[in-house]
C-alpha cells in the first residue's frame, strides 16, 4: 500500500466521521436524541440505554453509502 493510497483512505475516513458527527450534532440540536424503539431503563441510582433502532438505522445508512462508494470504484 502506497503512502498516497493510505492518505486518501485516512482523509475519506475523517470526512465520514466529521459528517456523522455533524449529523448527530444537528439532530441533538433539533431535539432528537433517542429514536422510538431505543431501549432506555432508568432506576434509582443508575440508568441503561441501548440504542437498538439507532444502530439499525446507522447500519442501513452505512451499508448504502459504502455500496455506492465501492460500486463507483
Amino acid at each position: 500500500m502506497t503512502n498516497e493510497l493510505l492518505g486518501r483512505i485516512l482523509i475519506g475516513g475523517g470526512l465520514l466521521l466529521a459528517t456523522a458527527g455533524a449529523l448527530l450534532w444537528l439532530l441533538s440540536r433539533a431535539g432528537v436524541e433517542r429514536l422510538p424503539g431505543d431501549i432506555h431503563v432508568e432506576r434509582e441510582g443508575w440508568s441503561f440505554t441501548f440504542p437498538l433502532v439507532t444502530c439499525i438505522v446507522l447500519s442501513i445508512i452505512l451499508t448504502i453509502v459504502l455500496n455506492v462508494f465501492f460500486w463507483r470504484r
